[in-house]
């Protein structure tokens, strides 16, 4: 099949479909021609460090960056021919939080409900049904400035929920909250992909991704460099990554013995910090104490974990998610 008879095949009705999606600003192009698509029903994580064109892609995909080139649907209605119609299948819970502090959680869902198109007693079960899912039809009367960081987290979802789109993309959903209002999010996250909305969840936190995701993109440089499920990710890294950190800065004729051996590279160009690329854990550690002695290093802290997508992920672009402020 040519590639335009298969890109047309992805495009037929899914959650989301994008085909050689770009975006260029000026000489410099944010995001390089990707591909993907999204189930209907399916809940998809967006992974990739800072500046790899996640937030260009989540602009082009809600309608508010215009592409230079590539092509978009929304649960089968393509963006540039029935822009109107695509937006109403979806709805955006944006990193910043979009309400009004000085309003009740009614009074914000009453406003965006009516910007929605929403009147009479459809806006009024709305707000019932999504104040519901999100466990704040206790505070629906109380000024949203008073809410817990978490809180006013729910409150975001449930109004990018409150027109019922089938497509539902998440910018940073849980950033600042505690672990308790976190699994409030995701039980209300279950509850929506249960229902066969297609979500489209970008995070910092490697394992909500694996918790939630049923296949993850990462995203680099404005290139997809891996699209699967996250076991299957997992299952093909046959490496195991170390961090280590030292008492000091490690020399270049360190780096150089380690490099013999096993792939080694700075921390995110922090000196003091490596991550070891290995296949035998066992003889990986006897040459790495062997090669800090010999260097008059010490090991403050080394982990070993069992591979995961946090690892994957560092094999791939040399990177921790979050090791870049969100």
């Amino acid at each position: 099949m040519k590639r335009k008879e298969a890109v047309e095949a992805e495009l037929e009705p899914c959650g989301i479909a994008v085909e050689d999606l770009a975006k260029t600003y000026g000489g410099l192009e944010a995001v390089k021609g990707v591909d993907f698509r999204v189930g209907r029903g399916e809940f998809f994580g967006l992974l990739g460090p800072n500046g790899a064109g996640k937030t260009t892609t989540i602009g082009m995909l809600a309608g508010f960056i215009k592409p230079t080139r590539g092509r978009i649907s929304i649960d089968g209605v393509e963006t540039h021919l029935h822009p109107m119609a695509a937006r109403r299948e979806l709805g955006l819970v944006p990193q910043e939080l979009a309400f009004y502090p000085t309003l009740s959680a009614r009074d914000n869902l009453l406003f965006y409900g009516q910007i929605y198109g929403l009147r009479g007693q459809r806006l009024e079960e709305r707000i019932r049904t999504v104040l519901e899912m999100v466990q704040l039809s206790e505070r629906t009367r109380e000024p949203v400035s008073r809410f817990s960081n978490g809180m006013k987290r729910r409150l975001n979802i449930a109004i990018g929920f409150l027109h019922e789109p089938q497509v539902l993309i998440l910018d940073e959903p849980t950033v600042g909250v505690d672990a308790q209002s976190r699994n409030s999010i995701f039980e209300g996250l279950g509850r929506l992909h249960r229902k066969g909305i297609s979500i489209l969840y970008s995070t910092h936190y490697m394992e909500e991704a694996q918790r939630l995701c049923d296949r993850v993109a990462i995203l680099d440089q404005g290139r997809i460099i891996a699209l699967d499920s996250p076991l299957n990710l997992i299952h093909t890294l046959e490496t195991w990554i170390i961090p280590v950190k030292f008492s000091a800065p490690c020399q270049d004729s360190f780096l150089r013995r380690l490099n013999r051996f096993f792939p080694a590279q700075e921390m995110n160009g922090d000196r003091n910090g490596l991550y070891l690329e290995v296949s035998n854990r066992e003889d990986a550690l006897q040459r790495l104490f062997s090669e800090t002695r010999r260097s008059n290093l010490t090991i403050r802290t080394l982990h070993l974990r069992e591979p995961d997508l946090e690892t994957v992920f560092l094999r791939l672009t040399g990177k921790r998610l979050r090791d870049a402020p969100p």
